[in-house]
């Protein structure tokens, strides 16, 4: 009975996986596949024809997949550095200091957390039009510069960081910048890796924006992209079409599952204090 307890739990964890796991296996199946097993309903991993090779070079040589990748990391990357660099000191603020304002300021914050991307999608567009400056990188990452939902973030996680310390550190002469980024953050690391997941897998898996303000294919991120090879190849070949997309969702599952154990603590330390 006692093992019962035990074990019952993952398992019923494993059952709910298993459906949100199939279409990734569906996936990976489908990329290896010759065409004439594609709409075969059987879900043995081994085909009768193992079409893996061609499907892949298919889906990296019609279209400059590395390319794709390439501008995906840029803007990733891009778009995390100037949101932490904004958001921290914001947080920080928010969380340790005391000035008027400060909880109005915290209202607005979570308030803005219910404004969707596509309500501010014309006037966004507009701007950098007038500014002639579509068809860019910056076009790409300028929506997402200020994160309300890393504020958010780590304003929950800053606010169980002793004060104590943050006090000690203005007595031995810290500048507030000093003591945000090399006290409190680095005292928030699991935070800012549960952000960094957060932030890299949605943008690296956004269509709608870049769909919107790029037209040149050398600039387009991975989903884009992917709607690219799909008007090629016309939607037909779907063995060619899931290696590209199996292409483009293996940096995403690896950076999890390498910061996977810092994710869960970064998420279940924000609801502390």
């Amino acid at each position: 009975m006692v093992g019962l307890r035990k074990y019952l739990p993952h398992l019923v964890l494993a059952l709910g996986a298993i459906p949100m796991l199939l279409p990734f296996y569906w996936m990976m199946l489908t990329s290896i596949r010759s065409p004439a097993e594609i709409f075969d309903v059987s879900l043995w991993p081994i085909p009768r024809q193992f079409d893996a090779a061609d499907n892949y070079a298919r889906a990296a040589g019609q279209v400059p997949m590395a390319r794709f990748m390439l501008n995906g990391v840029i803007v990733c990357l891009g778009i995390l550095v100037v949101q932490v660099a904004t958001a921290v000191p914001a947080a920080y603020a928010l969380a340790k200091l005391r000035f008027p304002g400060r909880k109005l300021l915290l209202t607005l914050v979570i308030a803005a957390l219910c404004v969707p991307m596509q309500a501010l999608a014309l006037p966004l567009f507009v701007g950098l039009a007038k500014a002639d400056l579509l068809n860019t990188y910056f076009a790409m990452m300028a929506p997402f510069f200020l994160s309300v939902f890393a504020i958010f973030l780590f304003h929950q996680s800053f606010r169980s960081y002793p004060d104590e310390i943050i006090e000690a550190a203005r007595m031995d002469g810290f500048s507030e910048l000093e003591i945000c980024f090399g006290l409190v953050l680095r005292g928030s690391l699991p935070s800012l890796a549960a952000f960094a997941i957060f932030s890299l897998v949605a943008h690296w898996n956004d269509l709608y924006w870049p769909m919107i303000v790029v037209t040149d294919t050398n600039l387009a991120p991975p989903p884009l992209g992917m709607l690219f090879f799909a008007d090629v190849e016309s939607g037909a070949n779907y063995g060619a079409l899931m290696a590209g997309a199996a292409m483009i969702t293996a940096p995403m599952a690896i950076c999890f599952l390498l910061a996977r154990r810092h994710f869960i603590e970064g998420i279940t330390m924000t609801g502390v204090k």
